[in-house]
């Protein structure tokens, strides 16, 4: 139960945090921080070098300092450390690209009220959308290329043989449990304008011989091949309660006996009312899909139930985005 007490200014300070954000969006679509880079700049080097009109990208630039992701010298700016590890395109550790999506969702959250009275969605086409779909798949590439690591060894896959990753987008988790585990091989099942990403993916790691990708849409196909673990990351959300149990369905159906399937979401309190980005997240879903949202930890739990999934368990994990998961075996 969240128990803060507001007072006006933080009332206030709330109401106007989208500011920060409509700055900290200028910047990264602008590629303010790659352009700094290493050096330290003057509003007027930055404003030529972007093409930009110098008045504006100096208040930028002076917003930014504020916000302490830019180091104000005279008048000369350079990144700070986390500016350059997390912003600049010349990073490894870039994420940019998922910044980006959460400005393509700006517009449908502006409408909020909206779709909560009508209860329908009001983001249509964002997927149709090539820049916005590069955007989103490079994004959930870059936060699960920070996640797998540490949850590929929490789950004990070693004497698993074959996985089948539903949903698995560019295959990212699949690529890391690979890693993790010399005599797994799998199978990243997603929608065919996922394959090109997927597959170049898959030969940067040197995995085309372990991993293969396969064209479905899991809700209306049948799962080819049999499995002894389904992972599925981030799926559930996108669709209602009925959808859900049939996903969990047809991954069992996958799996041989003593099967694992393991569940990865935005998993709320069995309240309801937290965490906190789980519960945003799933208004995000409201405004985006027909009837997904996030699911919490109770209603996950008798999914796998109804499917036949036993020894149903909580593997203790802490992400920056409050995800979760869960596990069982048929």
């Amino acid at each position: 139960m969240n128990t803060q007490e507001w007072n006006p200014g933080q009332l206030l300070e709330l109401s106007g945090s989208y500011w920060q954000t409509c700055a900290f969006h200028a910047g990264i679509k602008l590629d303010l921080f790659s352009v700094i880079g290493e050096e330290q700049l003057s509003g007027d080097d930055v404003a030529a070098r972007l093409n930009g009109d110098p008045r504006g990208i100096t208040m930028l630039l002076n917003a930014l300092a504020a916000m302490n992701l830019l180091q104000k010298k005279d008048d000369k700016y350079a990144n700070t450390g986390a500016a350059k590890t997390f912003l600049s395109k010349d990073s490894s550790e870039y994420i940019g690209y998922i910044i980006m999506h959460h400005h393509h969702l700006m517009d449908s959250w502006s409408r909020l009220d909206q779709s909560v009275t009508t209860g329908e969605p009001v983001r249509t086409g964002a997927s149709r959308n090539e820049e916005w779909r590069e955007h989103f798949l490079m994004g959930m590439f870059n936060l699960a290329m920070n996640l797998a690591p540490e949850i590929t060894a929490r789950i004990d896959l070693s004497h698993r043989r074959n996985l089948l990753d539903l949903g698995g987008g560019p295959g990212t988790y699949a690529i890391h449990f690979c890693l993790k585990n010399p005599q797994l091989k799998a199978t990243v099942y997603d929608l065919p304008t996922t394959r090109t990403f997927a597959q170049k993916t898959i030969e940067k790691f040197g995995m085309t011989d372990r991993i293969n990708f396969m064209d479905i849409d899991y809700l209306e196909e049948h799962i080819e091949g049999v499995y002894d673990v389904a992972w599925l990351s981030h799926i559930l959300h996108g669709e209602g309660p009925e959808d859900c149990q049939q996903i969990i369905r047809k991954a069992v159906s996958a799996l041989e006996p003593g099967g694992l399937i393991i569940v990865h979401d935005f998993i709320l309190d069995n309240s309801m009312d937290g965490p906190l980005f789980p519960a945003l997240f799933s208004l995000n879903m409201l405004l985006g899909t027909p009837s997904g949202q996030s699911y919490s930890e109770e209603q996950i739990k008798k999914m796998f139930t109804r499917a036949g999934v036993k020894k149903i368990e909580r593997i203790p994990i802490e992400t920056p985005n409050d995800s979760g998961i869960i596990a069982g075996e048929i």
